[in-house]
């Protein structure tokens, strides 16, 4: 990674004068500042944008650097990355988000990262997954945020997918239906493992052997959402649902649902009950009637990751964060 001296260097310039280019650059001739500025794009220069913050506080750079994997195009990381930001201020330090993609040099984008000097780092995916956390990010202060490491154990923050769908399925079956379609994820997803652990918990405490219900998993990819309608269909005889209720993987999953069973002339919840899960931001009270459904806890899963950081724990268990339910009125 170039460093202040080799843009000095390749300019001819010196470094109080590469300095001035980064933080006062009205104060430099424009044809010195055009040739800083060439060398900086040439060598791919990234600045230290944190080093006077460290020499003033003289210890621990109160910054936290956030590593998005795929995350911040979707609406749940907005939640994430807001509570980071908002939790930070409130606790008098920054913080800053480094997108990668499917396509970034991971290298790349560690140097990027580190080059702020982060005091901190939380590395957050769209979606539960398994990760691999780069080794050079466990040489600092590291937590995950909606992810686990495939490597060594790392802190990390998480929905308890399992119990959520267990408390929500227990009050689906409390209310007296006791046939329902399952509609759930892919079956490689982590949640959709953990979720259909806490599905049969909760069936076979109402004595209801999960493997005797109809289970149908989604196939990968968001084109794939279009296939619900015709999967839920097939368990529509001549008019006639052959299921009295929808457990669906997600609020999307059930936005599908919604409109395949009142555009046959099945009411919900008098003819069919429909069961979501995520609380997809905005939308969970649009639906008509208003969806039940269980909450991903990502605000939380943020304010905590960010804590870890502020508060100096060094610990490296998964925690399991709560997943509320959340009763409305589709049964």
């Amino acid at each position: 990674m170039a460093s202040l001296k080799d843009v000095a260097r390749l300019a001819n310039v010196s470094l109080m004068t590469v300095s001035r280019v980064l933080n006062d650059p009205k104060r430099v001739k424009p044809e010195t500042l055009s040739r800083v500025q060439e060398a900086i794009l040439q060598l791919n220069y990234v600045p230290d944008l944190s080093a006077r913050q460290v020499r003033r506080v003289g210890s621990r750079n109160k910054t936290i650097g956030v590593l998005a994997l795929d995350t911040v195009t979707t609406p749940f990381s907005v939640d994430i990355t807001l509570s980071i930001e908002e939790t930070a201020r409130a606790y008098g330090w920054n913080s800053f988000v480094v997108n990668m993609f499917a396509d970034d040099n991971p290298d790349d984008i560690v140097d990027l990262l580190l080059a702020h000097r982060p005091g901190g780092i939380i590395f957050t995916t769209m979606g539960l997954r398994e990760v691999n956390v780069p080794s050079r990010l466990l040489k600092h202060p590291c937590v995950l945020a909606n992810c686990e490491n495939k490597g060594e154990p790392v802190a990390s923050y998480i929905p308890n997918d399992e119990q959520g769908q267990y408390t929500a399925v227990k009050a689906l079956l409390s209310a007296g239906y006791c046939r329902p379609l399952c509609l759930h994820l892919p079956v490689n997803h982590l949640a959709t493992r953990r979720r259909r652990r806490g599905l049969d918990r909760a069936c076979r405490e109402a004595n209801i052997n999960p493997d005797t219900l109809n289970h149908c998993y989604m196939q990968y990819g968001d084109e794939h959402y279009r296939d619900i309608p015709d999967i839920l269909l097939r368990y529509i005889v001549q008019g006639i649902p052959q299921f009295d209720s929808v457990i669906c993987g997600n609020d999307r999953i059930a936005f599908m649902v919604y409109q395949t069973l009142l555009t046959q002339g099945i009411r919900i919840p008098q003819d069919i009950a429909v069961l979501g899960y995520d609380n997809l931001v905005g939308i969970g009270n649009l639906f008509l009637p208003p969806l039940s459904t269980v909450q991903l806890p990502h605000y939380e899963i943020g304010r905590l990751s960010t804590l870890h950081i502020i508060n100096g724990d060094s610990h490296r268990e998964k925690i399991l964060v709560d997943s509320p339910w959340l009763q409305r009125e589709s049964f």
